[in-house]
């Protein structure tokens, strides 16, 4: 039999290895077309929708993501300030019960670990809302080394992100009226049926919105919902991370834009790391090496014209006049700006705004390209 006419569905088999979440049987009922494993858990990727399409709907009108993969590292105990401001370069003396923190981890050569945000709850309890890596073990391995009097576990939480401009609406009428108090990358705790919930005004969007961290699996079908139903109005939809959306926006992503070979000064972190000698962090002496010779390359906006690019699947190579001058890591179409946009790292002789390369795609076209600063507007 010739292969070409063997049809197969791929499926993924999911275990104890690679989660479901609180919300899988709603998300698989409104039609999931795919998903990706993120922190061991499934991450859906898609609802039968063109992503050009999810782009408007997300621009104009509300979505329901299940970001469960979302995974939080809680530190709670005597010691738990001090191993939060060791994972990382940014001062975390000053931050305030109720604030969001995004904030590099870095390793003692200052090779990016995660780029978490910070849930402070009190002086002594913190939760790391984390990308792409274990950073649990790195956590564990700190506080032994250290001595620490800290409790450290994975709790039962499973984010529900709100997102797009009819966020707001469809929240009040959810929770009330007190989400408008709620202010940029801070949370509140608010009622949903007798039970205090976690609401943080965040999201991995530029169309703003919310952040639900469920702590309670048992109550992740009736928050779905809830939601669903008030949302009904608003045109709410099923929804997850859009690579246009993130691309245009500078939203960088763990394991795509930049990894463990990276530091936060060429991933453009540079504000969230704290030059003052008496704190104390690891990779704090390579840190400040690097900021004194000045980054080697650095993240930055790709522009380029011509059809519809492939799939960026693996860096695409770079090149001013035959000589290597970065790669590309995540490249799609706007439909809004009516051009291919991308992000990559730009060796420092080459990332000026406006400068001119040569992106070699991956069916093996050659555009022109220009540099752009993040975002991509």
């Amino acid at each position: 039999m010739e292969s070409a006419a063997i049809q197969r569905t791929a499926k993924l088999a999911v275990s104890r290895r690679q989660r479901s979440t609180p919300y899988t049987p709603r998300v698989e009922a409104l039609g999931v077309s795919d998903y990706s494993i993120v922190n061991h858990t499934v991450l859906p990727k898609g609802f039968g929708r063109s992503i050009e399409e999810d782009y408007w709907h997300l621009r104009e009108h509300v979505q329901l993501w299940d970001v469960s993969c979302q995974r939080q590292v809680e530190l709670k105990g005597p010691d738990a300030g001090h191993l939060a401001q060791l994972m990382t370069p940014r001062d975390l003396r000053k931050a305030r019960a109720g604030q969001c923190l995004y904030a590099p981890l870095i390793d003692q050569q200052a090779g990016m670990l995660n780029d978490p945000v910070i849930l402070k709850h009190n002086d002594h309890h913190f939760w790391l809302s984390i990308a792409d890596s274990d950073v649990l073990l790195w956590a564990k391995g700190l506080a032994l080394g250290y001595g620490h009097n800290v409790e450290l576990r994975e709790p039962d939480v499973s984010p529900l992100a709100v997102q797009g401009p009819k966020a707001d609406a469809l929240m009040e009428a959810v929770f009330g009226s007190a989400v408008h108090d709620i202010r940029f990358f801070n949370f509140a705790w608010l009622d949903f049926r007798g039970h205090p919930m976690l609401v943080a005004r965040s999201g991995y969007s530029k169309q703003g919105g919310f952040e639900i961290y469920l702590d309670n699996s048992a109550l992740g079908l009736d928050l779905w919902d809830a939601l669903w139903e008030a949302g009904q109005p608003f045109a709410v939809a099923p929804g997850c991370p859009n690579l246009i959306e993130r691309v245009e926006g500078g939203l960088l992503s763990y394991g795509n834009e930049f990894n463990n070979e990276n530091n936060p000064i060429e991933c453009d972190m540079d504000k969230y790391c704290s030059t003052d000698p008496d704190l104390e962090f690891i990779g704090k002496d390579a840190l400040a090496e690097i900021r004194a010779q000045g980054p080697a390359r650095s993240i930055r906006g790709v522009v380029f014209d011509g059809d519809k690019c492939p799939p960026c699947a693996n860096t695409w190579r770079l090149t001013v006049d035959d000589q290597y001058a970065g790669y590309l890591s995540t490249a799609v179409w706007s439909p809004r700006l009516k051009s291919n946009i991308a992000l990559g790292m730009l060796e420092k002789n080459y990332r000026d705004a406006g400068n001119v390369v040569i992106v070699e795609c991956s069916d093996g076209t050659l555009r022109e390209g220009v540099v752009s600063i993040l975002p991509i507007t």
